[in-house]
């Protein structure tokens, strides 16, 4: 019960990222010991922020009949194991920083917050989207530092275009409840344009995260790979908008969870397979 909470198996959208990151700042691929830390950040981090996330919205999920069935408000797990968990996963992720370099220490904090502060912006702004966004995208430009001690822009194009994937996706998903939104007053990109304007905006989104793609390949000088793997993923993209419309959402979870797991895990294949076979 407790890995459903966390959704587990949804850690496949930001690793691949992370991954993404590690062997860009590598050149190659990053010594295991470092990698293996990194992917405990990730899994920490992420398990924190998604049991946060369960906790803050125990009362809203209660209400709306297509989370009623979770965790906390089911009974199935308290509110105390909950947050205990999520003190604990908290600690794991300070840790593994730890053993990284001292600038992931001194900035995992940061990001700490920002993975947990989603699940409080749906009170505040239409725009939560993007702060979910900016939790998984952050994942490439952490990656780098862990792996180089120091950051370069030209990875924080990559966080850029996770970003605009992560808010895309999510601007859609948040299309399911919309009514529930609206009788609670949460505020999401649905709300405030519609569900046919959030549809719009989402594509707009994606389309952005692909020209950001297309820069990141210009900037590390990547061959004809990686151009492949930004193409797979324009397709699936292209894919994923075409099995759901403002007037059919039966398969947003296709669309949502199978489809964009599938984009990040390809476009990390595409990116290290260029990138170690020009060593």
């Amino acid at each position: 019960m407790t890995l459903e909470m966390i959704k587990w198996e949804h850690s496949v959208f930001a690793l691949p990222f992370a991954l993404t990151g590690a062997v860009l700042a590598a050149g190659g691929w990053p010594a295991w010991r470092v990698l293996g830390w990194i992917v405990v950040c990730m899994v920490a981090a992420r398990s924190a922020a998604m049991a946060f996330n369960r906790l803050a919205d125990a009362g809203l999920d209660a209400e709306n009949p297509r989370t009623a069935m979770r965790a906390i408000p089911a009974g199935l797990l308290s509110r105390g194991f909950v947050a205990g968990f999520v003190a604990v996963s908290a600690g794991v992720f300070l840790l593994a920083a730890a053993r990284l370099n001292r600038l992931t220490l001194e900035l995992a904090p940061v990001a700490l917050a920002v993975v947990l502060a989603y699940s409080l912006m749906k009170r505040v702004t239409r725009w939560s989207h993007l702060v979910l966004g900016l939790a998984l995208g952050i994942a490439p430009s952490a990656a780098w530092i862990a792996v180089r001690g120091s950051l370069d822009w030209r990875i924080v194009v990559l966080t850029g275009a996770v970003l605009l994937w992560v808010g895309g996706f999510d601007v859609l998903y948040a299309c399911q409840d919309f009514e529930h939104d609206r009788r609670v007053g949460l505020k999401s990109v649905p709300q405030a344009f519609g569900v046919r304007g959030a549809f719009w905006i989402a594509r707009g989104m994606h389309l952005g995260m692909l020209a950001l793609l297309c820069w990141l390949v210009v900037l590390f000088g990547l061959g004809k790979v990686s151009v492949l793997g930004v193409v797979v993923v324009a397709l699936l993209l292209l894919y994923e908008h075409s099995i759901v419309s403002p007037g059919d959402l039966r398969r947003m979870n296709a669309a949502f969870f199978t489809l964009n797991g599938i984009i990040s895990v390809l476009f990390f294949g595409f990116v290290a397979a260029d990138v170690l076979l020009r060593r």
